[in-house]
This record gives C-alpha cells, sequence and structure tokens, in this order.
C-alpha cells in the first residue's frame, strides 16, 4: 500500500546517467503502479541552472529512451506536475537553490512533510552530500538511500560509514542494492521457508556445493574511468554476490520483519571466512589496457571468480563458488544447488545429478535437473529439466527492483537493504584478498573466462557452462 504521509523526495544527481536509466523510471513507474505516497514532490537537484519546465522535459525523455514501458499520458501529466528542480549544486557551504524549492514544497505539501534524498551520484560525492544535509538541517527524521558502491574498501566503507552514523540513525539509512530487490532473490526465501521438501534439503547433508554465477558479455567501454579504479571483485562479488550468498546461507528468521531478516543475513556474513589467494581466481579481458580512460598497465580485473566458505554448522564443508565478469560468452544471474548423489544401488548416474537452479534474471525462473530413466528397454540414466518460469504465475505483477526498493524506502522497509553490520562482515571477510589481489590473468573476450576460474569448483565445473554446452 502507498504511504499516507507527505513526502518530498530529494535526487542528487537528477541529470546524471544512473538517474536517466534506473531511478528516474523506476519513480514513474511507482506512480503508475499506484504505489507513490499520496501527495508529493520529486525534486531534482544537479549543477547546472535547469527550469522546472526543462527537468521535466529531460525526464520525459529518460522515460522514453531507458524506461522500457509504455507511457500512460494521464499519469505522466500528473507525474509531471509534481517534477521540480534545484540548480547549483548543494554542499555543506553552498546549497544552490535547493532550499528555496523545498520552502516551495513545503507550502504544497504542508511542513510535516517528510524528506527523502535519493543519492544517484558517485560514491566520491556521498561524504559532501552527507555533510551538507546535516549543516542544513535536511536529516531530522528523513530517510536516505545511498546508491553502491557503499565504499569501495574496508577503510573507505568506514570512514564513510563513521560519517553518516555520526549525523543519522541506522535506521535512516538505505543502502541500495538491486539484487536484493529482484523477485526472484526474493523468491528464494518463499521457496525455502514455504517448501517442506526444499527446506528440508538446504544444507550440507544434501548439498555438494552452491554455485552463484552472473557472467556478462557487456564490456565496460562507457564506464571505463569507474572501472577502472573498482574492478569486478569489489563492482560485484564483495558487493551484491556476498549478499545474495548471506540470503541462501542465513538460518531460518524468526519471521520476516526488517530487523529479523537483517539479523539473520549479518549473522551468516559474519561467518564467512576471510578469502585465501587460493580461492580467488582475477582475470583481465584482451584488449581492456587499450580503452582510451584506462590507465596506463592497470592490473584492474574484469573478471573474478571466488570460492567462498561458510563456518556454520549448516554449511560448514560447503563450497559457495561465486563468478562474475564482463566480456563474457554470455549473460546470465544463476544461482545453482548442486545435490550430493544418493548412495544406494543405482550406479552410473550421469552428469552433476539433481540441481536445483534458480534465474534472477528479470521476474525470474526456477529450474530442477532430475535424473531418470531414458524410455526404453534398458535402464539408461538420463538428466531432464523441469522449468517453471515466474512470468507464468497467474495474477503476477513483477515490479522491477528499483521499483520495487524505493516503494520500501516509502513505506520504511528496510528488510530488503544492506546494513552497516552486514557490509562491515562483507568487507572483512575481503580485507585481506583486496591488499594483495592476485595478478589477474589474461582471457579473450566470449570466452568462459581463465581456466584456473573455470577449474575453480573442480570436477563439477560451472553448471551454467555445462548446460550452455549441453
Amino acid at each position: 500500500m502507498p504511504s499516507s504521509q507527505p513526502t518530498v523526495f530529494v535526487l542528487f544527481g537528477a541529470t546524471g546517467d544512473l538517474a536517466k536509466r534506473m531511478v528516474l523510471p523506476a519513480f514513474y513507474q511507482l506512480a503508475q503502479h499506484g504505489l507513490m505516497p499520496e501527495s508529493w514532490l520529486l525534486i531534482g537537484n544537479g549543477r547546472g541552472d535547469v527550469s522546472h519546465e526543462d527537468f521535466k522535459g529531460s525526464v520525459r525523455e529518460s522515460l522514453d529512451e531507458f524506461g522500457g514501458i509504455t507511457i500512460d499520458e494521464k499519469v505522466w501529466s500528473d507525474f509531471a506536475e509534481r517534477l521540480r528542480f534545484a540548480g547549483g549544486g548543494f554542499d555543506q557551504d553552498d546549497p544552490g537553490s535547493l532550499l528555496d524549492v523545498l520552502a516551495e514544497g513545503h507550502q504544497l505539501l504542508g511542513d510535516d512533510a517528510d524528506y527523502i534524498h535519493y543519492l544517484a551520484i558517485p560514491p566520491v560525492a556521498f561524504e559532501g552530500i552527507t555533510k551538507g544535509l546535516s549543516a542544513h538541517q535536511l536529516l531530522d527524521g528523513s530517510r536516505v538511500v545511498y546508491e553502491k558502491p557503499y565504499g569501495t574498501s574496508p577503510e573507505s566503507f568506514s570512514r564513510l560509514d563513521e560519517l553518516v552514523l555520526s549525523v543519522m540513525k541506522e535506521e535512516q539509512v538505505y543502502r541500495i542494492d538491486h539484487f536484493l530487490g529482484k523477485e526472484a532473490t526474493q523468491n528464494l526465501h518463499v521457496l525455502r521457508f514455504a517448501n517442506a521438501m526444499i527446506s528440508q534439503i538446504w544444507s550440507r547433508e544434501h548439498v555438494e556445493q552452491i554455485q552463484i554465477d552472473v557472467p556478462e558479455v557487456l564490456d565496460v567501454a562507457d564506464r571505463a574511468a569507474f572501472y577502472d579504479a573498482t574492478g569486478a571483485l569489489r563492482d560485484m562479488v564483495v558487493t551484491h554476490l556476498f549478499q545474495v550468498a548471506a540470503e541462501i546461507a542465513m538460518e531460518p528468521p524468526i519471521d520476516f520483519s526488517a530487523e529479523n531478516l537483517q539479523d539473520a543475513r549479518e549473522s551468516v556474513l559474519s561467518a564467512f571466512r576471510p578469502l585465501a589467494p587460493e580461492d580467488v581466481v582475477l582475470g583481465q579481458a584482451d584488449g581492456y589496457l587499450d580503452l582510451p580512460e584506462v590507465a596506463k598497465g592497470s592490473t584492474t580485473d574484469t573478471y573474478a571468480a571466488v570460492r567462498l566458505w561458510v563456518d556454520t554448522d549448516r554449511w560448514h564443508g560447503v563450497p559457495f563458488l561465486l563468478r562474475s565478469g564482463k566480456y563474457l560468452a554470455e549473460s546470465a544471474q544463476r544461482v545453482s544447488l548442486l545435490m550430493k548423489k544418493p548412495d544406494g544401488p543405482m550406479s552410473g548416474i550421469p552428469g552433476d545429478g539433481t540441481v536445483l537452479s534458480f534465474s534472477l534474471a528479470g521476474s525470474g525462473s526456477v529450474s530442477m535437473s532430475v535424473v531418470v530413466k531414458n524410455p526404453g528397454p534398458g535402464l539408461d540414466l538420463v538428466e531432464q529439466k523441469i522449468d517453471l518460469s515466474l512470468d507464468d504465475v497467474a495474477g503476477g505483477d513483477p515490479l522491477p527492483p528499483y521499483v520495487s526498493l524505493i516503494h520500501d524506502v516509502t513505506i520504511g522497509d528496510r528488510s530488503l537493504f544492506t546494513t552497516s553490520t552486514g557490509l562491515s562482515h562483507a568487507w572483512g571477510a575481503s580485507a585481506a584478498i583486496l591488499d594483495d589481489r592476485p595478478a589477474p590473468l589474461p582471457y579473450a573476450p566470449g570466452s568462459t573466462g581463465p581456466a584456473e576460474g573455470s577449474a575453480l569448483p573442480g570436477p563439477h565445473g560451472w553448471f551454467l557452462d555445462s548446460a550452455k554446452n549441453d
């Protein structure tokens, strides 16, 4: 249900690429679904001097180019009437025109309107905006959304988080991770906890290994400067994929309240064993160094494969294999639980045996590879795949991740947002390897990455690669 509280959204970086591609379309889709607060304004902020009308035009262009949706002109007309722009930048010394535009907003919505500040800006600007919000007394009762990466190292995370928590309470902070907002990621909870058959096999007694595999065919040409300062290990594995691993590995929460879900996630993150050199393979695509914004001789990784160990009773001894990278053979977002082959009279079980697999892309899907008898006179065994697309669920109305998460911000639900403690554990598990990174190994664009990464799961290999070959 939408919030009944009047709300002023302040979108910092409103003319930037992230806002145009993801955030502004998400706000519009919230309005289209009837999920925006009952009364609201959205104030874009940036350094340029942009009129309200020009900003509305820019937002419409973003929706047409990146929204991937059909624009309802009636919804758009109402949406556009609620858009404003405050130029001149914003920091603790100079608020630009933001305070004046906020005053106009209070005249329309009332003095009791809440603030939701969304920082769709480069991480290097987080500190300045945070100090500005505090200096201009815009944090009292507000919620603040920080885009990822929330820190690019254990040290930078600690500095930023110390500042943030010195001027506001933890419950005001929404560190967004769109992987946690995915419909399919949320379905991991439901499938596990609402189905006894699956719940009973969710442990080391039945699971051989778990793979979280997010390869991409995309290159980094349009964001090479950012990427060269970050790399695949920091950009994807320590942030997104560690959080997905925590969703899979956590113990059952007391209930699905935000506090108890976050406690369960934090607890298992604290059990992540620090990464060791033998458990990490980094790669760099051939040709990466030729990009104009990449530093000469850069050792930035465009590929990372990690073997993660979770030292809990449930998962002790079960490897979690995490892989992501650019310039690879295919794009996918898949979680696979490879089950142990049963002891007993049946021999010659083919392939990986039983595999429970979840696609996190789009609305998601669930598949199970099972071993069956090949119809015929003999007792020949074959693998057969069973698929369920969540798009096929009757009456479904899936929300894209950003839409779902921004709606949660408006109603004050932090269950799908990362916490200070959880991120501290994640950075702690990666600190040693980030301080002494293995040299990246070369690989050909369009391949599956370095051979050493392909060998990391052992005899199983990567399920995604073997499924493709089948």
